[in-house]
């Protein structure tokens, strides 16, 4: 009988030694999900903004004003960021973006020219600095002012266009 006492007394031990090591361990489980989340989701929008870029340079190096906005000035600058916004899934409004189009920096969107795509056979480097503010507050401990800043950028050569390019 006394045997039967020890061996329920022993169960319950067990159990309750498990519940503790639960309580120990599930925090650094959530925050190493939450992390491995928070990296993947940073990834994620690096790789897509690369994406967007490269499909921007692409519609800007065909000397094309088709697509552009303001059609009357015959500006590449407006449709090759409509281009990156299209392919950005959403993500180009949110980063804050500043834009460098060979190696000059456009805040703004009234800040272009016609020349800053040059002309056929240019070369042309467009870079944009974004920053990801970073949610998780043990993640952003990690980062500068916890903010994630990366820059993607594509260079192409134009085209062998004409002025006239339609």
């Amino acid at each position: 009988m006394t045997e039967m006492k020890s061996d329920r007394f022993v169960g319950r031990r067990q159990r309750g030694s498990a519940v503790v090591e639960m309580a120990l361990i599930a925090p650094v489980a959530l925050l190493l999900l939450i992390a491995i989340m928070e990296f993947s989701l940073i990834f994620f929008s690096t790789l897509t903004m690369q994406y967007a870029v490269r499909e921007g340079v692409r519609y800007g190096i065909t000397g094309r004003v088709d697509a552009d906005p303001a059609t009357a000035n015959q500006q590449r600058y407006l449709a090759v960021i409509q281009a990156i916004k299209n392919n950005s899934m959403g993500m180009y409004d949110s980063f804050k973006p500043v834009i460098s189009v060979n190696g000059t920096k456009y805040a703004t969107s009234n800040a272009y020219s016609a020349s800053m795509f040059g002309g056929p056979e240019d070369i042309v480097v467009l870079r944009i600095d974004c920053t990801w503010k970073v949610v998780t507050p043990l993640i952003s401990a990690l980062f500068t002012n916890g903010q994630y800043q990366f820059s993607v950028a594509a260079t192409m050569r134009n085209e062998a266009f004409s002025a006239t390019t339609p």
